[in-house]
């Protein structure tokens, strides 16, 4: 392999013939841009480069799950994460609605839900969004591998297909966007053997009947959450605290809908073993934390949602020079998304520091693009990012949450104002409203910025998804005070914010 100096001073690497004839070695194609990794932010990236004129390809392959699932390009969202989840969540929440239907003067029989139904549904849709996503690469004139990629220095990768042909690329400039996958508590007997994970859930074609899902991470409880919903019997195991990323009391209120709901929740719990039953149900033996009493449960699914790993093990990242961190195996980044080696950058899941979230590497994916081709200089802001967490009440934010506002401010220099209200559509089926709540962290001083702002209620990812332009530009509380609301709707509640927890008055919203 030769060094040429390319245009702008810039190097591309030109391949040589490989002495000793590497088992089945295909062409040698040299890109502008490389991308490893079809997900969300690899696929943004790469469509971004190409329709500003570099030559870009695209190498992506996924490795079925130990239960043998597998699926198409797109990655976790589209595959087996927000988009699956959320038509599960839809799901589960029209099954409310038609227990809530007879209020309104509906007459409804009693609602018998279709798994398999749903399910093929659901993995059709998939399967077009893969489709369209290949249609996109073509369009823009993206050459599309589908084999494993590994370094073999710091500008040529190595992609080995099915078939175990391999393909040398090289670039000017590579991109790492491998993603994640579920984490296997591998030190738990018949963990593996026995459990499923998110990989999962969204392509079994039988439902999965009784489950217990083990983890406290958003994955979890909106598992938990939509298969609840449907009519099943769904057990959450909890070892500490539930969304320990997230404002603490939110996650509180979160939990308590659960449980009011149908989901129980065991606390302070860790799985030991998972054994299989002569009639192929599942044992599961746990130990209660506090009081170190041993318990059994069977069940007929196990789900881990236990946190997720990046996919950089198999990249032989030191081939290249690209550091990791050694706890977590992501990869350190600098604010320009570049690694510690200049040329190569890494988005998404798979970087150090970075949120676990598509939008934002959706959004770091298009300005590095731009950035590569010198069309901006604009770096991604991870600040005041917003998401959701699709439980049966959904609970979206932004910002940050109460706890991080007085750790950085002081108690003292923070104010939260707060409500309990009621959708008017509770009303007719009277749903209990007690966790339907709002607060906004700001600070003291005038004009009081809105440092985060926290919703639990119906349609939570609309009404927050507003409110985070005006957060992300600054807003006042002040501001969001004198912004009209529109009625009769949730979100106006937040522009009707007007009882701090200071004062100790009773937050609850009466009246119209």
């Amino acid at each position: 392999m030769a060094a040429l100096r390319g245009p702008a001073g810039r190097f591309r690497w030109r391949v040589r013939a490989v002495p000793g004839g590497a088992r089945g070695t295909a062409g040698r194609q040299c890109y502008d841009l490389l991308v490893i990794g079809g997900g969300s932010g690899g696929l943004a990236c790469a469509k971004e480069a190409a329709q500003l004129g570099k030559k870009v390809a695209v190498v992506d392959y996924v490795e079925p799950s130990p239960r043998g699932t597998r699926w198409g390009l797109g990655g976790t969202c589209v595959n087996v994460g927000c988009i699956p989840k959320k038509l599960m969540h839809q799901a589960a929440l029209l099954g409310g609605m038609i227990h809530d239907a007879p209020h309104y003067g509906w007459k409804v029989a009693q609602p018998l839900h279709d798994w398999g139904k749903m399910a093929e549904a659901i993995q059709n849709h998939v399967k077009s969004l893969n489709w369209g996503h290949r249609v996109q690469l073509q369009d823009r004139k993206v050459k599309y591998f589908n084999f494993k990629a590994s370094f073999v220095n710091p500008h040529m990768v190595c992609g080995v297909s099915k078939g175990g042909e391999e393909t040398l690329l090289s670039a000017d400039h590579i991109v790492i966007a491998t993603g994640g996958r579920p984490r296997y508590p591998t030190h738990i007997e018949g963990a593996l053997e026995y459990g499923i994970t998110s990989d999962d859930i969204f392509w079994l074609k039988e439902s999965p009947g009784k489950t217990l899902v083990v983890g406290a991470s958003y994955v979890a409880l909106e598992c938990a959450g939509f298969l609840t919903g449907l009519g099943l019997d769904a057990t959450v195991m909890i070892r500490s605290v539930p969304l320990r990323a997230f404002d603490q009391q939110m996650a509180s209120l979160v939990t308590e809908h659960m449980v009011v709901h149908g989901t129980r929740i065991l606390r302070g719990c860790t799985p030991l073993r998972v054994e299989r039953l002569s009639d192929r149900r599942l044992q599961v033996t746990w130990v209660d934390l506090a009081s170190d009493k041993k318990d059994t449960g069977t069940f007929d699914t196990v789900l881990w949602a236990v946190g997720r790993v990046p996919e950089t093990r198999g990249l032989n990242l030191e081939k290249a020079g690209v550091r990791t961190n050694p706890n977590t195996q992501k990869i350190l980044v600098d604010a320009q998304e570049a690694t510690s080696v200049p040329h190569i950058y890494a988005i998404g899941d798979v970087a150090e520091g970075r949120p676990e979230l598509t939008p934002t590497a959706i959004m770091a994916g298009r300005l590095l693009a731009q950035r590569l081709c010198s069309r901006s200089s604009d770096l991604m802001d991870y600040d005041n990012v917003p998401t959701t967490v699709f439980t049966p009440l959904e609970y979206g934010c932004v910002g940050l949450s109460e706890e991080e506002a007085v750790a950085r401010h002081g108690e003292e220099r923070v104010e939260v104002y707060h409500a309990y209200y009621k959708p008017l559509e509770f009303v007719m089926p009277e749903r209990d409203a007690s966790q339907c709540y709002i607060k906004m962290v700001c600070l003291r001083e005038p004009p009081q910025l809105v440092l985060g702002l926290h919703f639990l209620g119906p349609n939570a990812g609309e009404v927050t998804q507003g409110f985070a332009l005006g957060i992300k530009c600054g807003a006042s509380y002040e501001q969001v005070m004198r912004t009209v609301g529109i009625h009769p709707t949730c979100a106006e509640e937040v522009a009707k914010l007007r009882i701090s927890k200071r004062s100790g008055l009773d937050p609850t919203v009466t009246g119209c």
